[in-house]
């Protein structure tokens, strides 16, 4: 007997392409428009952030979903668009024309064959201006940081064009304000341990008319701040035993010549010095304990967070090949 039953298509994946935004007038209707053509079936959403030029009139007539966010920063930005946008597939990009288009079948393709929950598109300069020699070294540096406490995830921890699964958008704790989103959406991967991939891509030069908005050493100690921020929180036994060896190495220093004092003389004449020498080890003793007890509850927190993540479904092999 002949049956009836005809395999239904996997649906094709919903895609959203996130493009923040502040001051990016002369460059959005472009970077709308190229997603546009290589990601036909993608919704476009554009998040103006108080722009004080035509930014949000050009993403508008470019056919971009329009949406603002008045708090400053492109962490609160990315904040909002995680929170308010819904999709099964999230690529986060500048709106400042600097990075490829073309590369967006490319990347969801690759974050559908893992399937992968974070596809980070290192940049490849494609002229001496793209790339100030001062933010290279600084990504490098910092790069590596993360590299050597978290573990290996990224060749290019900073660049702004990113896919994401929607678990992973979805159980994303961001606490950022500014650009160190790009460290915080990497070291959250890194320390869940979650699949991850990266895809190399031309950088170019911004167009005339937009500047960057990154500071070399301002936005650099910020996210150097955030690093140790989130040293504390996910790794705090390391950072409270760094801590403790200080505390206790600075209290040996200064008790040898008291202690050289009382064997010789059996007296004890800087008492200030050995007050602050025993509070100093009193105090290494305190931090240990800390960061053992931290580390009990950032377990549990990275548990928690574990259990949210693997509490939606995974993106489907199937779609794979199909933007």
């Amino acid at each position: 007997m002949k049956s009836n039953f005809t395999p239904q298509k996997a649906p094709s994946p919903e895609i959203a392409v996130l493009i923040p935004c502040y001051n990016e007038g002369s460059s959005v209707a472009q970077v709308v428009a190229d997603f546009k053509t290589h990601l036909p079936r993608a919704h476009i959403y554009v998040y103006d952030n108080n722009s004080r030029d035509d930014t949000a009139m050009k993403a508008r007539g470019a056919g971009a979903i329009l949406r603002s966010e008045t708090r400053q920063g492109k962490g609160h930005v990315v904040r909002r668009m995680f929170a308010d946008v819904e999709a099964d597939i999230y690529i986060l990009v500048d709106g400042d024309g600097t990075y490829d288009a073309s590369v967006a079948p490319e990347l969801v393709n690759v974050l559908l064959s893992g399937p992968y929950d974070v596809v980070n598109v290192a940049r490849v300069p494609s002229g001496a201006g793209a790339y100030r020699f001062g933010h290279s070294f600084g990504n490098k540096l910092l790069t590596g940081l993360v590299r050597l406490v978290f573990g290996a995830g990224t060749d290019d921890m900073l660049s702004g064009y990113k896919g994401f699964s929607r678990r992973f958008v979805k159980s994303f704790p961001s606490y950022s304000a500014g650009f160190e989103i790009e460290t915080e959406l990497v070291v959250h991967a890194l320390d869940l341990q979650l699949p991850m991939n990266e895809i190399a891509s031309t950088y170019g030069e911004r167009g005339s008319g937009s500047e960057s908005k990154l500071s070399t050493y301002r936005d650099g100690l910020r996210i150097l701040r955030l690093i140790g921020f989130l040293i504390k929180e996910e790794r705090p036994m390391a950072f409270f035993t760094v801590v403790a060896a200080l505390l206790a190495g600075s209290s040996i220093f200064l008790s040898i010549p008291i202690f050289d004092e009382y064997l010789r003389t059996g007296l004890v004449p800087r008492l200030p010095t050995a007050v602050l020498s025993t509070g100093l080890m009193l105090s290494a003793m305190l931090a240990l304990l800390g960061g053992f007890v931290l580390d009990g509850i950032s377990r549990n927190r990275r548990d928690a967070k574990r259990l949210r993540y693997l509490s939606m479904p995974a993106p489907d092999h199937a779609s794979a090949g199909r933007d």
